[in-house]
């Protein structure tokens, strides 16, 4: 898989994929990330990406000539109905679809190219939108200064879903959420510490005991934190 972030402050990702697994999955081959900076693509000699929005109001807009030269420069072309197959161009904002595990695991799945683009300010011209963009994306339902951290996010979540990366067939398919509910406890040595101890259907080697246990206690937290998410929990009641 490749990706490409687009953003008008590149220094914010200094770094950060350059740890755990996004880190081993790069080195091995498995994702290939990019940053370009969106003023690269800006014409004027000042280099402007943003201008103060049509019809009056507080704030600045991002401009659409340099994210459409940017897209155009990675993909060939700026209409989306030609984009090579496997192809997703992202605009981070607070009114896109909201990004959950399913959403992770589409990408992971059917994408072979994404293109993030990290809205700023009051946001990003519409027609960027409009044209552009194959996904709009939000990581919930709050307001950061700009898409760079969801971005991370975004990329953070489907890389560790891709083959391989995270080294065990099964790692990702045991998260929170991949089944419809959040994980179990987990508990690792030592068996008692300061007078707590470790399950004991943990300690039997029974492993037909123990994957029941595991269910029974990812039903009760789920039911205790995420009571929203038994909603599709088929044959169990609230």
């Amino acid at each position: 898989m490749k990706i490409d972030v687009l953003t008008i402050f590149p220094e914010f990702f200094a770094k950060v994929f350059d740890f755990g697994i996004i880190r081993r999955a790069r080195l091995a081959g498995i994702v290939e990330i990019n940053v370009h900076d969106i003023r690269e693509f800006a014409t004027d000699k000042h280099r402007m990406v943003d201008d103060r929005p049509f019809g009056g109001g507080d704030g600045m807009v991002l401009k659409p000539e340099p994210i459409f030269a940017a897209i155009e420069n990675l993909l060939g072309t700026s209409d989306r109905g030609a984009y090579p197959s496997g192809t997703r161009v992202v605009l981070l904002s607070p009114q896109g679809r909201p990004f959950k595990q399913a959403v992770a695991r589409e990408f992971a799945d059917d994408a072979k190219h994404i293109v993030m683009i990290c809205g700023r300010y009051e946001g990003v011209d519409e027609r960027v939108n409009e044209t552009l963009v194959t996904d709009e994306i939000s990581i919930g339902d709050y307001v950061l200064s700009g898409g760079e951290p969801a971005a991370i996010v975004l990329a953070d979540s489907i890389v560790r879903l891709l083959p391989d990366a995270l080294g065990s067939e099964t790692s990702a398919a045991n998260d929170s959420f991949s089944d419809g509910l959040l994980d179990c406890p987990h508990y690792t040595r030592p068996a008692e510490f300061r007078g707590m101890t470790v399950p004991e259907v943990l300690l039997n080697g029974n492993h037909a005991e123990i994957e029941k246990w595991r269910r029974e206690k990812a039903l009760e937290k789920t039911r205790s934190s995420r009571g929203d998410l038994l909603s599709g929990e088929k044959g169990e009641s609230g």
